[in-house]
């Protein structure tokens, strides 16, 4: 009888290491969301590599600001808010759910139309009908399926973003340039730099990503532990899960930069006011086929709704779960809408809150610019909560923030309270 091969020390390695992935991925894969990726085409086509180097440099600040969450939501067992009520008095409380809600309701809005307008390139459907079909599929998917499933829906949306790596590699770059530019930081002193590098900023550190990732990781620990005590084994696994999400995120943000830069500045596009401006980004990946502008409209739609279908869910549930652990109502998504009725109420009211924006006028592009800049600003409160919080013996306990983690998320607050202060001083 032949004997079964046994799997090889390498595939064994690979196929723990994707057991490991998670929230951490999922929250990375949500970070490149429709603002995410209208304000990093803006900022490529207006300034051409002048911001290329933030990738790089707000790569390990992100890493530690989504750690210290993630953390917190373990050791605690319960998300941000939760811990906030705990500690903090309820002016805090309420400051810090309010901040949360209204950026993401804003945000919330913005993915929807950006959907709208990207699905508007490849069907002649009304603007308004599309939007109303968005939300009702994402709330559907949000409150009636498990969590064990939509989390793996939304792992396989982040294949989303493969469009603009391939894009980046296949365009011809000057290598030289651009590597000059993503290590030596480019400052310029004026309102328009200002503001794109908040928005920036806080369409890659935000407020939304805080709260579902410590949420998500109460989930998972009720999930797949059962109950079980913390331990430093799950924190590094947490570790390398919220590594890997942060890497593929920043490299993906990386990318989308470059190609703004090369494809959009250097053909004089400066400024993105349609999604067919943005979609032309991603010509160069079809240029050799028939049709290849609508092939780089296709390609640009299918990652604009893959990733709100991923990203619209987390800021509405992040909202949901901030506000349920403030008034202590049951908040999980593995709960049945009857057991839960308050938290997919948010998620329901934030869903249609974020839609009716959408009918008031504001364009939908340049709303997706202005929603990353609103939570620049509102992530500079929320940032200096986390790190005391996650460094405080009293709260974590063994699993509180070391020296480096601690330096890494107060020069982040740091920075982003900064850049906040630049924009409003030289409106």
């Amino acid at each position: 009888m032949q004997v079964p091969e046994k799997p090889k020390p390498r595939r064994k390695k690979f196929w723990k290491f994707l057991t490991v992935l998670g929230p951490g991925l999922t929250t990375g894969a949500a970070d490149d969301d429709p603002s995410g990726i209208a304000t990093y085409s803006q900022t490529g086509a207006q300034f051409g590599y002048g911001q290329l180097w933030t990738a790089l440099y707000m790569l390990p600040f992100m890493i530690a600001v989504q750690e210290a969450c993630a953390r917190i939501g373990m050791v605690k067992g319960k998300g941000i808010a939760a811990v906030v009520k705990e500690h903090y008095s309820r002016p805090v409380l309420y400051a810090v759910v309010g901040l949360v809600v209204v950026a993401n309701t804003i945000n919330i809005g913005a993915d929807i139309g950006a959907m709208a307008s990207a699905a508007q390139l490849l069907i002649p459907v009304h603007f308004v009908i599309l939007t109303l079909l968005f939300t009702g599929i994402i709330l559907v998917l949000e409150i009636f399926t498990s969590y064990k499933v939509y989390s793996k829906i939304l792992k396989w949306l982040a294949i989303s973003l493969l469009a603009y790596p391939i894009t980046a590699f296949i365009v011809d770059q000057p290598w030289p340039t651009v590597l000059r530019a993503t290590i030596v930081p480019h400052f310029e002193l004026s309102f328009a730099f200002v503001f794109i590098i908040t928005g920036v900023l806080g369409t890659t550190i935000s407020p939304y990503m805080f709260f579902w990732q410590a949420s998500q990781e109460v989930e998972e620990e009720k999930d797949r532990h059962h109950g079980k005590l913390i331990s430093w084994r799950y924190i590094k696994n947490m570790r390398i899960d919220n590594m890997a999400g942060m890497i593929i995120s920043e490299f993906t943000t990386w990318c989308i930069l470059l190609v703004g830069a090369t494809v959009l500045h250097g053909s004089g596009v400066k400024d993105i006011n349609t999604a067919a401006d943005a979609a032309r980004a991603l010509e160069p990946l079809v240029h050799s086929f028939p049709n290849s502008g609508f092939l780089a409209k296709l390609i640009f739609s299918t990652g604009i709704i893959g990733l709100g279908l991923l990203a619209v869910p987390v800021l509405s549930g992040s909202a949901a779960y901030a506000v349920s652990e403030a008034f202590q109502w049951k908040a999980s998504l593995n709960l049945k809408f009857r057991k839960a009725y308050g938290f997919y109420g948010v998620i329901i009211i934030a869903t249609l809150i974020g839609l009716a924006i959408n009918f008031i006028g504001i364009d939908p592009v340049k709303a997706l610019v202005y929603a990353a800049v609103l939570n620049g600003v509102a992530a500079v409160p929320l940032l200096f909560l986390i790190g005391k919080i996650a460094m405080s013996k009293e709260i974590m306990g063994e699993y509180k923030s070391g020296l480096l983690s601690s330096t890494l998320v107060w020069i982040t607050f740091i920075a982003m309270a900064a850049a906040a202060i630049a924009m409003f001083y030289t409106i």
